[in-house]
């Protein structure tokens, strides 16, 4: 008789969490980069709006530092990054799935300084005044940063530079070291400054030197929410979410 009522109550716990997961709310966990943190909610509320019972749920920072939390364990169905190199490397880990990885947009990398800052360029940035800084992102764990360090390298004025740039945690701070007026110059990309009236833009990367910053979607192996974070890549990469892309600055992927 013990033994019957276990099985019961056992069967019947069974059963109400299938009911919970048919019927209730289902939560897809993407690790998104800092730089995409103004697009990503609109994204996430328009897949929601085809997708009712399908909650999406943005944890933000910066590229690399995401990529070490997946590798870590931490929770997640897909990545969406704002480069290749940490989503090529989860794929190398085994930890997303290489088939699923697409590019879903594309930006622009360029250089800002506080409100009347005096002309430059990616070409003269290494003419700025003695004890001016560059505001760059940490290019060891922010793509906005590797961009930045491969757009100096590409031009010969990496070096130069040596002694006399901040780093950044992620994209948004190297904007905040512009705005306080901090730096004389920052590297963001275009989509930064959308809405931003108090920094002005000194050029644009263009050229054979410049490189043109990615943003990349993965499914991570383990996900919890295959079906439906799956369903959500194919919407980024579908009609709505290139419009919702466009609307707010980025490039076709």
């Amino acid at each position: 008789m013990m033994n019957r009522r276990r099985f019961s109550l056992a069967a019947a716990v069974l059963l109400a969490g299938c009911k919970s997961s048919s019927g209730g709310e289902v939560e897809v966990t993407v690790m998104a980069a800092a730089s995409l943190r103004r697009v990503a909610p609109k994204l996430a509320e328009a897949f929601a709006s085809r997708h009712p019972r399908v909650k999406v749920s943005m944890a933000y920072g910066a590229s690399g530092d995401l990529r070490k939390r997946v590798q870590d364990g931490a929770p997640a169905d897909a990545v969406l990054m704002a480069n290749d190199r940490p989503v090529q490397q989860l794929i190398e880990s085994g930890h997303v799935d290489a088939a699923s990885r697409v590019v879903v947009a594309s930006n622009k990398l360029i250089l800002i300084g506080p409100s009347g800052a005096p002309p430059l360029t990616f070409e003269t940035v290494d003419r700025l005044p003695a004890g001016d800084k560059l505001a760059i992102g940490d290019p060891g764990a922010v793509p906005a940063g590797e961009y930045a360090r491969d757009a100096l390298r590409n031009l010969g004025k990496w070096k130069a530079m040596k002694g006399r740039m901040v780093y950044a945690g992620d994209v948004s701070a190297v904007l905040a070291y512009a705005r306080r007026g901090e730096v004389a110059a920052a590297v963001v990309y275009d989509t930064e400054i959308q809405g931003i009236d108090d920094v002005v833009m000194l050029d644009v990367a263009k050229g054979d030197w410049a490189p043109t910053p990615q943003v990349v979607v993965g499914l991570v192996k383990d996900s919890p929410q295959r079906e439906q974070a799956s369903r959500l890549l194919q919407f980024l990469a579908g009609p709505e979410g290139q419009a919702i892309f466009r609307a707010h600055g980025f490039g076709h992927r």
